[in-house]
């Protein structure tokens, strides 16, 4: 890994069992224990000028029966990205909000709720806003059986319209 800003070494100095790599030249992957991503933030924004976060992504691994949670940071300063990767149980399926730590973690952690089912203790609206009208499991999940959903929620209709029966009238066939 090339030399690190000595801000970032300072910070990771104080956080136990991190795994830190260069996946780019301006890029960083830092694995962290879940009960020390917080501490982690906050000394990244605090001492080491990560005021950004742009995204906090959410991968359901299906055969380890978890969910990696993927904080991405940026400094202005620094031109670099860091992205801070945890996992978590799928059962419970809960973590806490840092919203108190980046306020954007909320709308983040709302959405990966909705779409992953993932419990984010403290954050202030876990609402739907996209699935509003949603009754069944969190759609992203890989076990989630999107066909068996679709064939047991909606109605079959045959798709007939008026410019497919003239073409088939005339002897063509619609091919998808």
């Amino acid at each position: 890994m090339t030399q690190l800003p000595e801000r970032l070494a300072l910070v990771f100095k104080e956080i136990p069992h991190l795994t830190v790599e260069s996946t780019g030249a301006r890029r960083l992957r830092v694995k962290s224990r879940p009960e020390a991503l917080p501490a982690l933030l906050g000394l990244l924004k605090n001492q080491a000028g990560y005021v950004h976060l742009s995204a906090i992504s959410c991968v359901d691994w299906h055969e380890t029966d978890e969910f990696e949670l993927v904080y991405h940071l940026w400094s202005y300063e620094l031109q670099m990205l860091v992205s801070a990767h945890i996992d978590i149980p799928k059962k419970p399926g809960r973590y806490i909000t840092v919203h108190d730590i980046y306020t954007p973690a909320a709308f983040f952690e709302r959405d990966i709720h909705e779409m992953y089912g993932v419990y984010f203790e403290g954050s202030p609206n876990l609402t739907p806003f996209i699935l509003t009208e949603w009754q069944g499991p969190p759609p992203m999940l890989k076990s989630f059986a999107t066909e068996q959903y679709a064939r047991e929620t909606f109605e079959s209709v045959d798709y007939s319209p008026e410019w497919l029966q003239e073409i088939e009238a005339q002897g063509g066939k619609f091919v998808q």
